[in-house]
């Protein structure tokens, strides 16, 4: 399918979902997750009217970069190693995986201006995915204050992969309790505004709960990889 006709859909289900939770469909952001498609593709998620794509790989990133005809808020979504930091942090807008000072520090000392930030949360307890555990994420956003080049935008974490809604639903609501928490400490380093959450499977869910950025790849742009 085209990109504009996915995105139709996906943008009529994020209204849907808003509705639901009394939200407006404009305090969410559609992420295009490009890191299995095409630079064509990506180009066609642009011009279909997608504004911000993600990238999980430096090198994807790059080669996107270096391919595209228009230019995207980038955002980088993978586990980020410290060495690549100085391959990335020029190019993108958002950074969804900040998950230890030593990557705070690399970002710190690498960016010529602040960078946004998003400190990523293994909200589900899954030995298989990264972050920071829940009762850990209020020190560590406390620490990045002698980061001046730190910007907490917000947190991000991924839900299992399973039927069952509520214990997706409780770990988004998790997320959605942390950044009240972090927002009553009223750090000017950390307005922690963003929530980074939903994918093709879950994202409703994730919009109904308080995500403001989702982040879809098979859903919108599909998997190429799969066909190739």
């Amino acid at each position: 399918m085209k990109v504009s006709e996915n995105l139709e859909v996906i943008q009529k289900q994020i209204a849907d979902a808003c509705e639901k939770a009394g939200r407006s469909p404009e305090e969410v952001k559609i992420i295009a997750v490009t890191k299995y498609v095409s630079p064509e593709r990506a180009q066609e998620a642009i011009e279909s009217g997608v504004i911000h794509l993600g990238e999980n790989r430096d090198e994807g990133l790059l080669d996107k970069i270096s391919k595209l005809k228009d230019k995207p808020v980038w955002h980088f979504i993978g586990t980020l190693q410290t060495r690549k930091v100085k391959n990335i942090i020029e190019h993108v807008t958002y950074i969804h995986s900040l998950d230890r000072l030593s990557l705070a520090k690399e970002i710190d000392k690498r960016a010529s201006s602040k960078v946004n930030c998003l400190v990523q949360i293994n909200a589900s307890g899954e030995e298989s995915k990264h972050g920071l555990e829940p009762h850990q994420v209020i020190d560590f956003v406390r620490e990045l204050k002698q980061y001046p080049y730190i910007e907490v935008s917000g947190l991000m974490t991924m839900a299992p992969y399973t039927e069952d809604e509520q214990v997706i639903r409780d770990c988004f609501r998790t997320l959605k309790q942390l950044q009240r928490e972090i927002q009553a400490l009223n750090l000017e380093f950390a307005p922690c505004n963003e929530l980074s959450m939903g994918m093709s499977n879950d994202f409703k869910i994730a919009v109904e709960e308080g995500s403001t950025m989702v982040r879809i790849g098979t859903a919108l742009v599909g998997n190429e990889s799969e066909v190739q």
